[in-house]
């Protein structure tokens, strides 16, 4: 486990120690989401203009082989963290190489561009998984009071998803790509001054591996080759020698990140050396795992294709003041609704829990499930309109990310807090990663789906947003029927 309490040690001092990992991981977010806005638009932006000048399909491939990376290094991050870093030293070493990936993207160089990019993945791995294990930490009693906590923690990391746009768009957009990516990068690095001066309020919470045990040779072997094939792979690419179709590589790395979660899973519940009841709750975050995969790639559309709606047929003059409004101001919008709603859902969760009425885990993930759906419902209205010659007004994504916003709160804090309960206690690291690798694998859906909205095939657009209505309601329904079997399987946890 990522960051176990030894017996007799200092505890954490929160709230102090919440407000820590609060503000780091609100400084990442701002870096995060300010450069994901730019992302794809610097991509399919014209080379004379300071873009990149891909297609949209080799672009949105890209985006999404970079988030499912993102996501998919969590997992050997919580294995770094549980056995060689521990989780403070893990999100300080990740900090770092998320600040070098941003200052790296500034470089005006295809070559500086994918490394910066590797270098985020890598950074991101390391810090996001361990950062939450830690918040669980905080509040070992378990229930409805982790639960908050973890909504409290979640609505606070969006202030900077919220900034994060705004200013990196703006100097993107209007000014120049380059000076955008090095905004973000001076946002990681206040982030870490202040995990740095205010770490000390975490105790001995995440400050050393869970598992204490020397790492086996086999081990160490493993961890050497996977370093010394990802810098092989970075020379190769930097010197130009190794070249690879992005539409190809992000269509088999889904098969291989499903290929390696339903390996891992078979291997924790056939090798793990698990008690029933662990079994059994390892069962249901393999459920979460894939309801995550399916939200995930219905949600992260808002980078991609939902980003070149808002650029391309949105209207975002305002008025009398003949100000278009950069496109990626509007990726404020989910986490600005989350600042907004955050509360009243964390509040909702208590109020039910003190009355016996607290929805259980898959009724909340089966109502994010919906509520996404919906969403997409909605965009396929704007689109109509699109194809019929007109501009869309910026309400219609305006309540698309609404209703994917309170479908967020209903399963992604839900599900950050459910893992942290159901994991065996020495593999909580792990399992934590295994949440993102879910996210990875929608992530990378995301991008695949993104690429088939073609600029000349409009007409199809509608069709397009509907379809990607289906697979949601459907596994929302799924669970909600399914509620009380799972809880079974959860064998009392809360």
């Amino acid at each position: 486990m990522a960051g176990t309490i030894a017996a007799g040690a200092e505890p954490a001092r929160h709230p102090r120690g919440l407000y820590t990992l609060f503000f780091t991981e609100m400084w990442e977010r701002f870096s995060y989401y300010g450069m994901r806005a730019l992302l794809v638009l610097f991509m399919v932006d014209a080379v004379g203009k300071g873009g990149m000048g891909l297609d949209d399909k080799v672009a949105t491939s890209i985006y999404g082989l970079y988030t499912a990376g993102v996501y998919l290094a969590a997992l050997p991050g919580g294995w770094v963290a549980d056995r060689l870093l521990g989780a403070q030293r893990s999100i300080w070493y990740g900090g770092l190489l998320i600040a070098a990936g941003h200052f790296t993207l500034a470089i005006p160089r295809v070559e500086a561009f994918y490394l910066g990019l590797m270098l985020l993945v890598i950074g991101t791995g390391l810090l996001k998984p361990n950062i939450s294990a830690i918040v669980g930490e905080l509040y070992p009693e378990g229930g409805a009071r982790r639960d908050a906590g973890f909504t409290i923690f979640y609505m606070g990391i969006n202030l900077g998803a919220a900034i994060g746009p705004l200013i990196c768009s703006t100097l993107g957009e209007k000014i120049n790509w380059h000076y955008g990516f090095a905004a973000a990068g001076v946002g990681m690095v206040l982030g870490l001054i202040q995990y740095r001066l205010t770490a000390r309020h975490l105790g001995e919470a995440g400050l050393r591996p869970g598992n204490q045990r020397a790492l086996s040779r086999v081990n160490r072997l493993a961890f050497g080759g996977a370093m010394a094939a990802l810098v092989l792979a970075v020379g190769l690419g930097l010197t130009g020698r190794l070249r690879i179709n992005p539409v190809w590589l992000a269509q088999r790395t889904t098969t291989v990140i499903v290929s390696v979660a339903v390996l891992y899973f078979v291997a924790v519940l056939g090798l793990g050396k698990l008690e029933s009841a662990e079994k059994k709750r390892v069962i249901v975050i393999f459920l979460l795992f894939v309801s995550a995969a399916i939200f995930w790639a219905g949600f992260e559309q808002a980078g991609s294709s939902l980003n070149l709606f808002a650029e391309r047929h949105t209207e975002r003059t305002i008025g009398r003041l003949h100000y278009e409004v950069p496109a990626g101001w509007l990726q404020s919008l989910n986490p600005l609704f989350i600042i907004t709603l955050a509360p009243v859902v964390a509040a909702t969760w208590v109020r039910l829990a003190r009355r016996r009425l607290n929805p259980s885990v898959p009724v909340k993930f089966g109502l994010g499930l919906v509520l996404l759906a919906l969403g997409f419902l909605v965009m396929s209205g704007a689109a109509l309109r699109v194809v019929a010659g007109h501009k869309a007004w910026p309400t219609w994504l305006m309540s698309t990310y609404l209703l994917h916003t309170i479908g967020e709160l209903c399963l992604s804090p839900v599900g950050l807090s459910s893992v942290t309960k159901l994991a065996p206690r020495r593999l909580v690291g792990q399992m934590m990663g295994t949440w993102f690798l879910g996210a990875s694998l929608g992530n990378l859906i995301a991008g695949l789906v993104a690429g088939e909205f073609k600029p000349d095939t409009l007409d199809q657009m509608p069709t397009q947003f509907l379809q990607i209505v289906w697979m949601p309601l459907a596994a929302g329904v799924l669970l909600i029927v399914l509620a009380r079997p799972i809880k079974k399987l959860m064998a009392g946890v809360e």
